[in-house]
């Protein structure tokens, strides 16, 4: 049985991604502390590079909300051990700019230490998302 702070921060991430998925800007900013820092690895894709900080977290927010159409064909599932939670899922989308689909299988690594999220990286199919970006070439 996991412990009480545990649970706790499972029920945080599993807000915090539920936020996001609504493009909640203030339920994101409710749950991130003022210095949370968001990696998402990759190149020559939306939504790569690290942010930092409560605008940083509204940039990404807004780049995927106007970049990408993401879905969750089923629910993650959320992993956790004291002040670290795992998202493991899987997600489909379109890239708005090419109308290219891509897949997804991902793993995102959440620290959450005095009741905030202080730390993301994302794990994900970083060579998936930079296919589904490119243009054509003319």
């Amino acid at each position: 049985m996991k412990d009480k702070e545990t649970r706790d921060n499972i029920r945080m991430v599993e807000d915090l991604f539920a936020a996001f998925g609504r493009g909640d800007e203030q339920g994101l900013l409710t749950l991130a502390a003022e210095d949370i820092e968001w990696i998402t690895p990759g190149e020559d894709w939306p939504l790569a590079g690290t942010r930092r900080g409560h605008p940083g977290l509204l940039d990404l927010i807004q780049k995927s909300t106007e970049k990408l159409e993401t879905s969750f064909p089923e629910a993650p599932e959320f992993v956790g051990q004291g002040n670290r939670v795992l998202v493991i899922g899987f997600s489909t989308g379109r890239v708005k700019a090419t109308n290219k689909k891509f897949e997804d299988h991902f793993v995102i690594a959440i620290t959450v230490q005095n009741g905030k999220v202080t730390n993301v990286r994302e794990y994900v199919d970083t060579q998936a998302m930079a296919r589904a970006s490119e243009k054509p070439q003319v």
